[in-house]
């Protein structure tokens, strides 16, 4: 098979790149480069420029590299943005997956599989988060994630497509520091820049139900996601047809902010206290995966903790701003 990846050249895409063809799997991406570094994919690899929103873009690259599957996760994905801006993210993110599938029909490829996300469930009010929980998103990125979900899955049962949504929970770490994360959106990096900068990392919230008040949550290495993500799309290249396959990716072990501020200090050796401010709308006190679908459907299990996530991260984020190393 061939497989084309969408947004192949982004953090979450280019590990998914690397893993895939470490496995011998033909892969060529698509990614308009709006936030992907060319830099990042594995020697050899075709680089398209576009977006999924250019059905002819589409056409060329699904055509010309006779793609047999597609792994996609271009997207826009910020959340507080997506609520400024949620008619950018309904285009980016339900639009250009319509496009996508659109074009894969008449393309005749058979395999699917879309990168969805845990913000699918909401405030989810449970110990271990199902995949059969209630889905009720509380924010527009949430909201396009659930729509492309039920949009992939009418897709499949109409066209005869294997399918596959992969809910993510937190996702953390680096499998090689060039390819680790650029931005300052999730915790881990957003820990990394207060300190860089000699500030005290923020907590949001320490007065939650939970054993020290601050909010719990699941955090996946980004090399797990990636393995995860070549088992899934293994899986669908096996069927005749007619997969339909929804699995959260995380480790169903909870770490709260408070203990991984600390192994944040432990991995650097650096950082005040931190400091707690005001609760964020909307942020649940504990969001935690049930993992047992993809082990029974898969025998697929994460293999690295918390400290890996945060050393490899560290590793990554010195080598992007080495005078943080001089210090």
């Amino acid at each position: 098979m061939t497989w084309l990846i969408t947004g192949g050249a982004g953090y979450i895409g280019a590990h998914v790149a690397h893993a895939m063809t470490a496995a011998g799997e033909q892969v060529v991406v698509l990614d308009d480069l709006s936030s992907g570094i060319p830099e990042r994919l594995p020697a050899g690899v075709p680089l398209v420029r576009g977006s999924v929103l250019d059905r002819d873009a589409v056409d060329r690259v699904l055509a010309g590299h006779a793609v047999t599957g597609v792994v996609h996760l271009a997207a826009k994905k910020q959340v507080g943005e997506s609520v400024e801006q949620p008619l950018r993210y309904y285009r980016e993110n339900v639009c250009g997956l319509t496009v996508l599938l659109e074009a894969v029909v008449a393309a005749g490829v058979r395999s699917f599989l879309f990168s969805s996300s845990a913000a699918v469930y909401g405030v989810p009010d449970t110990d271990l988060v199902p995949e059969s929980a209630p889905c009720e998103p509380i924010n527009p990125y949430g909201e396009t994630k659930l729509t492309g979900e039920r949009l992939v899955r009418a897709a499949g049962r109409a066209h005869g497509l294997s399918t596959a949504c992969l809910r993510y929970f937190n996702v953390a770490g680096a499998a090689a520091p060039e390819l680790s994360d650029t931005g300052v959106f999730n915790i881990v990096p957003m820990f990394f820049d207060r300190i860089t900068r000699g500030e005290a990392p923020r907590i949001f919230g320490a007065d939650y139900p939970t054993p020290d008040g601050t909010c719990i949550r699941d955090y996946i290495h980004v090399a797990d996601l990636a393995d995860a993500h070549l088992a899934v799309a293994r899986r669908l290249a096996g069927t005749a047809g007619g997969e339909d396959l929804t699995v959260n990716i995380g480790r169903g072990i909870g770490v709260s902010v408070r203990e991984l501020a600390s192994v944040v200090a432990e991995v650097t050796g650096r950082g005040p206290q931190p400091v707690v401010e005001p609760r964020r709308a909307g942020d649940p006190a504990k969001a935690v995966a049930s993992v047992e679908r993809i082990a029974e459907e898969l025998g697929w299990r994460a293999s690295y903790g918390v400290r890996e996530m945060v050393a490899s991260a560290w590793e990554g984020w010195l080598a992007r701003h080495p005078e943080t190393a001089a210090r």
